[in-house]
């Protein structure tokens, strides 16, 4: 009496029965990277943020306290600095996005030898570093009046800024189709009202990472002002944290709650324009022609 054995899973099946657990560990690595890359970023951001509320230099308090952030806002020029950066900052933006918006707008748009060039001469000039520009604008500054001067700086903080600003701008327009602006026209709209009307329209995203690659530079820029300001009411910030660096001893609480305060403008910056971070609105507009 025979008996009927099962036939055996062919090699094809196999591979479909572990392709599931496979995703599954992979999946499994991929969060266990990107865990690791998370905790290797934050651990210094929390230490920081420690060390900030720890006593400071001379202090008889223990534990955590935030006598160091009453300190420096009491007792030195930090709010000083943090009202210079911010006017640095926000003046750095406000100039490049409205400078950047038109010219990324004709590099996108405007297909010819001149523009071409023009576009070839702002990849030049985003490639050279600041440092060689520093000495020269030191010299011609110091002319005009404007070292150990914010509006100098914030100068420099729009011309290094200019180029990069351009293109992101240009890339953002190219994803913009021409058939929304050609619609306008033929309703009687103008360039410039299409422009206005249509494409920064639908632009805020790019819009928003301009005005955060500009603010990031203009913010954490050392190299700048280390040149061109001189006294202590006109430092920035960074300029003001290494004030607290002495020769012969260093009360790092204080230099870690300027580095907290440091660091508080740009997360809320990214955390209120988190979520104006969408392209649906280009869809929409298709949608609706």
């Amino acid at each position: 009496m025979s008996t009927a054995t099962a036939p055996l899973p062919s090699r094809r099946a196999r591979a479909v029965d572990t392709a599931p657990e496979r995703e599954k560990r992979g999946q499994w690595f991929r969060f266990a990277l990107l865990l690791a890359v998370t905790l290797v970023v934050l651990v210094p951001v929390l230490v920081t943020l420690w060390l900030s509320l720890r006593p400071g230099l001379g202090s008889t308090a223990t534990g955590i306290t935030l006598g160091n952030f009453t300190a420096i806002f009491r007792d030195t020029l930090t709010p000083t600095w943090l009202g210079n950066s911010l006017v640095t900052a926000l003046s750095t933006v406000a100039v490049a996005v409205a400078v950047a918006a038109p010219a990324g707008y004709v590099l996108s748009r405007g297909r010819n030898r001149l523009v071409s060039g023009y576009s070839l001469l702002l990849f030049v000039v985003q490639s050279l570093p600041v440092i060689t520009a520093v000495v020269p604008l030191f010299i011609l500054f110091a002319k005009l009046g404007l070292v150990d001067d914010l509006a100098g700086i914030t100068i420099i903080y729009v011309g290094s800024s200019m180029s990069v600003a351009t293109w992101m701008m240009a890339a953002y327009f190219d994803s913009i189709p021409v058939s929304l602006e050609e619609a306008a026209w033929i309703d009687g709209a103008s360039v410039f009202g299409s422009f206005l009307r249509i494409v920064l329209r639908n632009s805020l995203p790019g819009v928003l990472s301009t005005a955060i690659f500009t603010f990031l530079l203009a913010w954490n820029d050392y190299l700048v002002a280390i040149v061109f300001l001189r006294s202590n009411t006109t430092f920035t910030l960074p300029m003001g944290l290494q004030s607290f660096f002495q020769q012969n001893s260093t009360d790092w609480g204080s230099v870690m709650a300027v580095a907290v305060v440091m660091m508080l403008p740009p997360v809320i910056v990214f955390a209120a324009l988190n979520r104006y971070f969408s392209v649906g609105g280009i869809g929409g507009s298709l949608a609706g022609r």
